[in-house]
């Protein structure tokens, strides 16, 4: 089992930054494959990044390719989004999820989930 906790999230004017943080529960944190994911209001879940246990390997969606960077450090146990030249497009909640193995990417291939933290660019 593992509980994720995001944070990080607030309110940015476009082109600004921010680092999101997910803090992870568990002693068997470095043999999961993390993600982030996004929803915007009306919108459904979708993939923004993921990363490898070692953290050695990493993907992206187009949408983030560039000016997002997903990375991790198992010593703290915490994956990290950092998000630059940010707009109002990105506006939305960032969750954190977690699954045991490297495959498909898709919201139901991800086995756990945090609460979400809002990021919220202004135009």
């Amino acid at each position: 089992q593992v509980q994720l906790v995001e944070s990080g999230g607030g309110l940015v004017q476009a082109g600004g930054s921010l680092r999101l943080s997910c803090a992870a529960s568990g002693r068997t944190f470095s043999t999961y494959v993390m993600a982030w994911f996004r929803q915007a209001p009306g919108k459904e879940r979708e993939f923004g990044a993921t990363i490898s246990g070692s953290g050695s390997t990493t993907s992206y969606a187009d949408s983030a390719k560039g000016r997002f960077t997903i990375s991790r450090d198992n010593t703290k146990n915490t994956v990290y989004l950092q998000m630059n030249s940010l707009k109002a497009e990105d506006t939305a909640v960032y969750y954190c999820a977690a699954r045991p193995l490297w495959g498909r990417i898709g919201v139901a291939e991800y086995n756990y989930w945090g609460q979400g933290t809002q990021v919220t660019v202004s135009a």
